[in-house]
């Protein structure tokens, strides 16, 4: 299995990128997971529902399936700071990507997403982690780089990119047992 983390600030296009990238990589005959860092209370469940009801009665596990989805819910008791590594222990082993977001400051290889219009900071100068960058502006990037500069807006050169360097994501879940 190949990881690579989508790294950037709020509003720079990760989620866009990401959504566009997935049906690359499955053109390519790839099986594609994602991983995503959620704020504090976010819920996939609803009121009056029976799994949402089960999990207010106090289960610490409610799994959902049918012929098509599987979902699995698991309340933590005190708030548990799980690592990018947990996450990615979770997946099934039959995948062939796992795209990464919302871990900034993993030590996973990204590729940084900045947006000139979106005026934030890059990380690329600090972060060794960065694989490549991904913008709208190469000519307007703040800092120098000797890293792949993408073009944000075209999704097949990013998956492109990605099948042709597949050998510097691959994932050792020994080095990054949970």
């Amino acid at each position: 299995m190949k990881v690579v983390g989508f790294a950037g600030f709020s509003g720079a296009g990760k989620t866009q990128l990401i959504e566009r990238v997935i049906p690359a990589l499955k053109r390519r005959g790839q099986r594609v997971s994602v991983v995503k860092h959620a704020h504090h209370r976010f819920d996939i469940d609803h009121p009056g529902k029976d799994s949402f009801r089960h999990r207010e009665a106090g289960a610490f596990e409610v799994v959902i399936a049918s012929s098509r989805r599987l979902a699995l819910m698991r309340e933590f008791e005190r708030e548990a700071d799980l690592s990018v590594h947990h996450l990615i222990a979770e997946l099934h082993d039959g995948v062939d990507w796992v795209l990464v977001e919302g871990f900034r400051h993993c030590d996973l290889p990204k590729i940084e997403v900045w947006r000139a219009a979106a005026a934030q900071p890059v990380c690329y100068p600090d972060d060794g982690f960065i694989a490549a960058i991904a913008t709208d502006s190469p000519a307007r990037l703040p800092a120098p780089t000797l890293r792949p500069v993408l073009d944000l807006n075209d999704a097949e050169a990013v998956a492109r990119w990605l099948m042709d360097h597949a050998s510097r994501f691959e994932y050792d879940a020994g080095r990054h047992a949970a």
